[in-house]
C-alpha cells in the first residue's frame, strides 16, 4: 500500500490545483503550538487542521482522550479546504508523524483514498531548503463525498472479545512506550497497564528523525505475527497507533484495524480488565 510521499515529489507538484497540502503540526503539551507554528511557518498552499479542535470530537464519559470527530463537522471543514474525490491530500505535520497520520487515517476512513503522508515532515521539507510561507491560503469550497469504510475501525466491544477470548487470528498491538505497555509509568491516563493479551510494538520504532523505515525493516519489526492475522492497534487515545496502522500496511498486512478510544477508552468501562 503506498502510503509516502517524498518532499521532492510535493516540490514538483506543489502548484498543481489537484493537489491539496494539509498541515496538521500539533503539540500535547501544549495544544496551541501547532497553530502558532503553521502561522509562523508552513508549507506554500497548506492549510491546518487542529488534531484537538478538527481531528477529534468531544470528549465524554466513552471515546477516548480524542474520540472520533463529528464526521459532519469534519467533511464540512475539508470542503471548506478544496478538498472532493478527486483531490490528491498530503498531510504533514513536525516530523514526529502521528499526527499526519491520524489525519491520513481518518480520510482512508471516509473511503478518500488518494492521501498520502510528507515522509519526513515539516523538519525533513525545511532540511531540503524548500519554500516554506506564512501566507494562509483561501480555497473554493468543494462537495466532498464520503463512502465510510467500517473494516478500519474497532469497536470496543471487538477488543473486548479478542482480549477475552484470546482467539488465535486476532492480535492486539498496544503501539505505546514499553513502559506505559507494562503499567511502570502512567503519566496521562487515570489507570496504568494493558489490555489483557496485547502485543508491545512501540510506534515511533518504526520511524527515523520523522521518515518510516523500509518496508522491510517493518516486516521484521512484526514478524512475529502472521500476515493473515486480523490486527487491532492501539495507544493511549488513538493518535499514535496510526503510524503503527500505517507500518503495517507498508509490512503487507491487510485486516487491520484502529481501536480508536484506545486504552483511554477501554479504561472508562469499570467491568473492562487490565493486564
Amino acid at each position: 500500500m503506498n502510503v509516502l510521499i517524498d518532499k521532492e515529489w510535493l516540490l514538483k507538484n506543489l502548484h498543481d490545483q489537484n493537489v491539496r497540502i494539509v498541515d496538521c503540526s500539533f503539540s500535547l503539551a501544549d495544544p496551541k503550538k501547532g497553530r502558532e507554528e503553521y502561522e509562523h511557518n508552513h508549507i506554500p498552499g497548506a492549510c491546518y487542521f487542529d488534531l484537538d479542535k478538527d481531528l477529534s470530537g468531544e470528549v465524554s464519559e466513552h471515546g477516548g482522550r480524542h474520540p472520533l470527530p463529528d464526521l459532519k463537522e469534519f467533511i464540512h471543514k475539508l470542503e471548506l479546504a478544496g478538498i472532493d474525490k478527486n483531490t490528491i491530500v498530503v498531510s504533514y505535520d513536525q516530523g514526529e508523524g502521528a499526527f499526519a497520520a491520524r489525519f491520513w487515517w481518518l480520510l482512508q476512513y471516509l473511503g478518500h483514498e488518494k492521501v498520502y503522508v510528507l515522509d519526513g515532515g515539516f523538519n525533513g521539507w525545511k532540511e531540503g531548503n524548500f519554500p516554506v510561507t506564512s501566507e494562509v491560503p483561501a480555497y473554493k469550497k468543494t462537495t466532498f463525498q464520503s463512502d465510510i469504510n467500517y473494516s478500519l475501525i474497532a469497536s470496543m466491544e471487538e477488543v473486548k472479545a479478542a482480549a477475552e477470548e484470546q482467539k488465535a487470528n486476532v492480535v492486539l498491538i498496544d503501539s505505546r512506550e514499553e513502559k506505559r505497555y507494562l503499567g511502570i509509568e502512567e503519566p496521562i491516563d487515570k489507570k496504568a497497564g494493558r489490555i489483557p493479551g496485547a502485543l508491545n510494538k512501540p510506534w515511533f520504532e518504526g520511524l527515523n528523525a520523522g521518515y518510516y523505515k523500509p518496508a522491510e525493516i517493518q516486516k521484521q519489526r512484526f514478524s512475529d505475527i502472521h500476515t493473515d492475522n486480523e490486527i487491532i492497534v492501539y495507544c493511549g487515545s488513538g493518535v499514535t497507533a496510526a503510524p503503527n496502522f500505517i507500518a503495517l500496511k507498508a509490512a503487507g498486512y491487510e485486516k487491520v484495524k484502529l481501536y480508536l478510544g484506545s486504552f483511554s477508552d477501554w479504561i472508562s468501562y469499570q467491568e473492562n480488565k487490565i493486564e
